[in-house]
């Protein structure tokens, strides 16, 4: 194991998978010269040069056409969006196109692609910038959505997703990128979509969680732990797939159920885990299940104010101690 952030870990995976097969290659606004706004790909553009490392003009409907294109050609692009708030902007690339040529063709071509960058606040980037969009992308069927929370997911999911044959968000947490954490050095360590990770055992409620969620919910269940409330913490990881086998188990051993995440509460993914747990635990249940989630308003750029609309630790602890009684 090598503890590097979860930046490196990004950077590792890239490295590995360009190294390993020479249809892959990246290409993004200011990636390579600039070396990426969040410097993911440092370095990249001095090791591989233009031939794996494409700059590109500012404009995602065209980085994301070209690279379907490429992608049903036989490469296998990786594409970097400044932030994934403009990936509203190649909304249409992704889902009318991307997500449905499989479909569309009757199985006969196929768009094995990454988009992959940051989204979500905690950077003080304002309302254009700071959203969580998740949630729309899992609404879709034909792509793949995973929100590593780690660096060992960090680089093993991105490295999963290279490989598959379907189109893959990658959403990655800006406020993780400095976070330490061990990482496997084998270049073939993947981590699979659709398995969800218990990262904290409980018997008292289950929170079920994803990217930076998964932080200030541990740090909850030690907050709930000194009042002696037992909190299991699920990280669901991937989004489409998503293993339900996991998160049903939790919540059918603690019989409470909360679901933490950083989108706005209304209509976003959370939601639809909820109505999951109520339709298959319904008799296992012993509370409606909860939510917390940010607030339904476009994110402030004041630090003070961005940290009122972000889910915390002491929200979720707060909304937790409500749920037990």
């Amino acid at each position: 194991m090598a503890t590097m952030t979860y930046r490196d870990a990004l950077r590792t995976a890239l490295i590995e998978e360009i190294e390993r097969d020479d249809n892959v290659f990246i290409m993004g606004e200011d990636i390579g010269r600039y070396q990426g706004t969040f410097r993911v790909t440092a370095g990249l553009f001095e090791q591989f040069r233009e031939a794996r490392v494409w700059d590109t003009p500012i404009s995602e409907p065209g980085i994301v056409g070209i690279a379907i294109g490429a992608a049903m050609a036989g490469l296998r692009p990786v594409v970097e969006m400044m932030t994934m708030s403009f990936s509203i902007l190649a909304m249409d690339q992704i889902i009318n196109h991307a997500a449905k040529i499989h479909y569309m063709t009757g199985g006969q071509a196929k768009v094995p692609m990454v988009v992959r960058g940051p989204g979500g606040a905690g950077r003080q980037l304002s309302a254009q910038h700071s959203q969580s969009l998740e949630g729309i992308y899992a609404h879709v069927p034909g792509l793949k959505v995973v929100c590593p929370s780690t660096p060992a997911d960090a680089k093993g999911m991105l490295k999963t997703a290279v490989r598959d044959e379907n189109p893959v968000i990658l959403i990655e947490a800006p406020g993780l990128y400095a976070a330490k954490g061990e990482v496997p050095e084998d270049s073939e360590f993947m981590t699979p979509f659709g398995e969800a990770e218990v990262v904290r055992q409980g018997t008292d409620l289950s929170i079920i969680t994803w990217s930076r969620m998964r932080v200030e919910s541990l740090k909850a269940a030690e907050m709930l732990e000194k009042d002696g409330i037992s909190a299991e913490v699920v990280d669901v990881r991937s989004l489409l797939p998503l293993d339900t086998n996991t998160i049903f188990a939790s919540v059918r051993k603690t019989h409470r159920a909360l679901v933490a995440y950083e989108a706005w509460r209304s209509g976003a993914f959370g939601a639809e885990i909820a109505a999951r747990i109520g339709e298959s635990c319904f008799d296992d249940l012993d509370a409606p299940v909860m939510r917390v989630g940010g607030l339904n308003v476009p994110m402030p750029y004041a630090a003070n104010l961005e940290l009122e609309v972000v889910p915390n630790a002491s929200r979720i602890a707060s909304r937790c101690r409500e749920l037990v009684g």
